[in-house]
This record gives C-alpha cells, structure tokens and sequence, in this order.
C-alpha cells in the first residue's frame, strides 16, 4: 500500500495580478493524499485499507506509480452477495464480469481495468463530466506519464462554490465585462450574492446579452446568471 506524506489544497496561491488565484483545474482542488494497492494485494487487506482510510475505492498501481485498475466497494460485494447461494442463469447473463469477481481474492482480479482517470491540468468541468458519464464519485489524477498524483472526488469539483462573492464579481468584471462592454463610461454592473451573478445598468446591444450570460457561467464558483438592467430611452 502506498500514501502520499502531503495533503492537497484548493487553490490558494497568488495570481501574477494579486488577485487569489481562481482553481481552474483538476490539480488545483485535487488531494495529494492518495492511498493505493498494487497488484498482489489480498482481498482482505483491501477491505481493511478502505475501512481505515474511509474511501470506497482504490488505485491499483504498479511499478513506479502508474495506474492500471481501480478496486471499489462494488467489486468487492459479490463475494458476500452471493455467499449463501449460487447466481441464477439469468443473473449468469446479465452481470458476467461482477460474477467472475466472486473467487477473485488479489486487486488484480478484482479490479475494473483500464482505470477511469482523468489528467491533473484537465478542467474542472471536464472531471465532473467524466463522473457523471462513468458514474464514479472519485478519479484518480495522473500526470503525462500516467502516473499517480492524486486523487480528485465529487466534493472537491464543488470547492469551487466556496469562492466568496467578490473574487467572483471581480473575475466577471474582468474577463466579461470589460471585453464585452469597454471604454470609461461603460454602463454595465456586476453584483453577486450567494454565487448568482446579476448584470446591471443598461446593455444597448442587446445580442451581447446570451453572450455575457454564457461567458459569465464559464466562472468557477457561479450558480447562475440573471440580468436587472434599465430599459433603453
């Protein structure tokens, strides 16, 4: 078993501005702490390993690091579920591969391989849809030689949500409103409240309007968009 002797943190450092730095990508809000089997590792220390560190999955590695199968709770259940009886035919057919886990007894016949890992520089946004499609509530985070630098879980993507109101309007104003609205006497504001980002003042293109919505939701950290602006005389 291998672990990690640093934890992870969201992004905290200092933009090259002063401005916080936004976390845009899986390496930012992704945990360091890892916790692994390789190969050999027997059934029960799998287990034991899982209960220890509180995680319902875990990386199989070997060599130096790289990532060959994930080992969950789910591969591990059809020993027990089928304990006390034999499968029927029907179930026979319908779950063939979680079936030929019941005599497994070592992470590398357990596993479910090639593992579902996702870089450390992928987006944020790019690592929740990969859960979603996959239906995995942890990735493992690789590097360009696909081997193990973390671990990223669902609730990580949601630190994002914790950026407070302000960093979040001074992003928008930055990177919506000055290229979409520029010159000194530009009439359009930003407020936000609980991550909802509302545009204020008066957009005389109204085209522009879809345009600062969509770019506006592009921030990490908003939960919405919504327009309060004057009407044209």
């Amino acid at each position: 078993m291998d672990s990690a002797d640093s934890a992870g943190t969201m992004g905290g450092a200092e933009a090259t501005d002063g401005a916080p730095h936004t976390p845009h990508t899986v390496g930012d809000v992704m945990s360091q702490t890892v916790v692994s089997v390789g190969r050999d590792a027997p059934f029960k220390q799998i287990v034991m390993t899982m209960e220890q560190w509180k995680v319902s999955a875990l990386p199989v590695l070997e060599g130096e690091g790289r990532v060959v199968g994930v080992v969950s709770e789910a591969d591990l259940l059809p020993k027990e579920e089928f304990r006390d009886g034999d499968p029927s035919r029907m179930e026979q057919l319908r779950r063939p591969e979680e079936l030929a886990r019941v005599g497994a007894v070592t992470a590398g016949e357990l596993m479910t391989a090639p593992a579902v890992c996702v870089r450390a520089r992928a987006t944020l946004a790019e690592a929740a849809r990969i859960m979603a499609r996959r239906r995995v509530k942890r990735l493992p985070v690789i590097d360009a030689d696909g081997l193990l630098v973390g671990v990223v879980s669902r609730g990580d993507l949601l630190k994002v949500f914790l950026r407070p109101d302000e960093d979040i309007a001074r992003e928008v104003r930055r990177d919506v409103v000055e290229p979409l609205f520029p010159g000194r006497d530009r009439s359009v504001g930003v407020r936000v409240a609980d991550g909802v980002v509302t545009f204020t003042g008066e957009i005389r293109n109204t085209a522009l309007v879809p345009v600062a919505a969509r770019m506006a939701r592009s921030v990490e950290g908003v939960v919405d968009v919504g327009f309060d602006l004057a009407r044209s005389a």
